[in-house]
């Protein structure tokens, strides 16, 4: 028995996503007739019939024959829709609809998207929305994309084809090959790309064509259902008055039934049995008091919930399996921790911290972030004190950080880290947190390079300037131009190989200066010689430099300044 595809909708903020779910909600309630659109549990399936009524036309033009039972849209906003349906290292859903707007391009959230995608391995195509917004379209409700492009004039679809192959080349430098749906002539080798508009309807039914296609085409082994076991993946854990703690399930494999008992993986796993199985209820049915249907049993993929004791630790993201009978409980005990088990890395005493809201978003954190740095420790839950004082005994400044992704920061947590100059990177955008990652890295190294320069002399070369010895001597006071190089206070000074004396200070304009630079002109104090003996107006003068200064500079790979240092320690 082949099961619907799990699909997705993953993209930037206000690219479409909402939008373009409720048209294909509002379309589908509009086609139906006796049977028709549920909403399910965080998802909203739409059978096929419904399906082959707004594509019709289409199907018959294209010659295209659907087998699959129908979609099952996932409604979780952002990226929840993706991170808390999890299975064994890779997202449960099959298909997944990456959402960009053609008039605005690439954004952030664009990028974090195919990030999911390649650590979760999902097949997916794009929908260019907001065609409608494409200056002096000509609105055509519902119709196919082809149709309504053909009734465009010529001005409008070379602006569309702008904005359409600037959107090709912006995927194909991230290394997708991509063509419009319609032109794609090998569907493994290119990503299809269905423009569309959520507003007007324009492309909904390609959309869901291509949808279709896709998955009947590559997914046939992965949509068939096995009897007996069920398999799920937790999206949310709430509250429900008169049922107390209950979880919200995708179901994508076998079958559970009320009574069963279910397995929820964790750092201990959950074993309890089914109090009730519900569904919600039509959705012209839907009352605030009777939002739910109490069933009986229930086969993949659908989204349901489930009330059960004992639930109240349950994590967002956790894995489910429920079986009839108690015989199987132990082997998949063993199997759903290793499931766990397999958000995995190496960990280190020196890294960084990793806090998420889940565990499909911690194995993504760990996916993006373990190539990058090593990993401390990776949990989740808020920032609390105890991860401040723990990321305070690392001792490489690069990694000692806690990055939080989409979770608080407990109060304690950051007075501690305030008090203790310990920073905390909070988004809920994954690509801001691995700027913000590199941000901070750049700072520590500057920081690092500006400590490590405060404890070497740097090279540089001055001259006296003629008709400016203010004081002959103790200090000698003159005024020099810096012709290469730094000078600071206490810097020690020579003539050809010979000491001359320290810097005593360094004035700008009759005010005290803490260095200065080449082409900087300046007074300076010298402890040490005699103006007309030791030195006189117009000599060069050169830092005594050590060749751990010329060691430092390396490290801290300073060209200029190495190249100065070279050619004062060879004199």
């Amino acid at each position: 028995m082949i099961r619907q595809p799990i699909v997705v909708t993953i993209g930037h903020v206000d690219h479409g996503k909402t939008t373009l779910l409720d048209k294909i909600r509002k379309t589908a309630v509009q086609s139906k007739e006796a049977g028709g659109i549920t909403q399910a549990i965080g998802a909203t399936e739409i059978p096929i019939d419904v399906v082959k009524r707004i594509c019709g036309p289409l199907l018959e033009k294209l010659k295209i024959s659907i087998t699959i039972p129908g979609l099952l849209f996932i409604d979780t906003p952002g990226h929840e829709a993706f991170t808390s349906i999890r299975k064994r290292g890779s997202s449960i859903a099959d298909l997944a609809i990456l959402v960009i707007d053609i008039n605005e391009g690439f954004q952030a959230q664009t990028e974090e998207s195919l990030q999911f995608l390649k650590e979760f391995k999902t097949p997916f195509f794009v929908a260019a929305t907001k065609i409608d917004r494409i200056e002096g379209w000509i609105q055509n409700q519902g119709e196919c994309f082809l149709d309504s492009f053909e009734k465009q004039p010529d001005w409008v679809k070379q602006k569309f084809d702008e904005k359409f192959y600037k959107l090709v080349g912006q995927l194909s430098e991230r290394g997708f090959e991509c063509e419009r749906f319609d032109r794609v002539t090998d569907f493994k080798k290119t990503v299809s790309i269905v423009p569309c508009s959520g507003i007007t309807g324009e492309g909904v039914a390609e959309l869901l064509v291509v949808l279709a296609g896709l998955a009947q085409t590559f997914l046939k082994e992965q949509l068939e259902v096995s009897r007996g076991v069920g398999r799920g993946s937790i999206l949310e854990v709430k509250e429900l008055r008169g049922l107390g703690t209950t979880i919200d399930v995708i179901l994508y494999d076998g079958e559970i039934k009320k009574g069963d008992w279910i397995i929820i993986g964790g750092k201990k796993p959950i074993v309890t049995k089914i109090k009730a199985l519900l569904k919600p209820r039509p959705l012209k049915e839907i009352r605030v008091e009777k939002r739910f249907e109490n069933i009986d049993y229930v086969t993949a993929a659908a989204g349901i919930k489930i009330a059960a004791p004992d639930l109240e630790n349950v994590i967002a993201g956790s894995p489910l399996a429920s079986v009839h009978e108690g015989g199987q409980i132990e082997e998949l005990k063993k199997e759903l921790q290793a499931a766990i088990g397999e958000i995995e890395f190496e960990k280190t005493g020196e890294g960084i911290i990793l806090k998420a809201d889940n565990l499909g978003s911690l194995e993504a954190l760990i996916g993006i972030f373990k190539t990058r740095v090593s990993i401390k420790k990776a949990e989740i839950g808020k920032v609390l004190r105890k991860d401040v004082i723990e990321i305070e005994t690392v001792k490489d400044r690069m990694k000692k950080i806690i990055i939080a992704f989409n979770v608080d920061v407990d109060e304690t947590a950051a007075k501690e880290a305030e008090d203790k100059s310990l920073k905390i990177l909070q988004n809920n955008i994954i690509y801001k947190l691995t700027e913000g990652y590199d941000e901070f890295v750049k700072e520590e190294k500057e920081k690092i390079k500006l400590e490590k320069l405060e404890t070497i002399t740097l090279p540089a070369k001055i001259k006296i300037l003629p008709g400016h010895t203010f004081h002959v001597s103790h200090p000698a006071i003159v005024g020099i131009e810096v012709l290469a190089g730094t000078i600071k206070n206490g810097y020690k000074l020579k003539k050809n190989e010979k000491e001359i004396g320290e810097i005593k200070a360094v004035q700008s304009e009759g005010a005290s200066v803490e260095k200065a630079v080449a082409g900087d002109k300046v007074a300076i104090s010298i402890e040490g010689p005699v103006v007309g003996r030791h030195v006189s107006e117009g000599d060069e003068l050169t830092t005594i430099l050590t060749e751990n200064d010329l060691k430092v500079l390396k490290e801290l790979d300073m060209k200029e300044e190495i190249e100065l240092a070279k050619e004062i320690l060879s004199r």
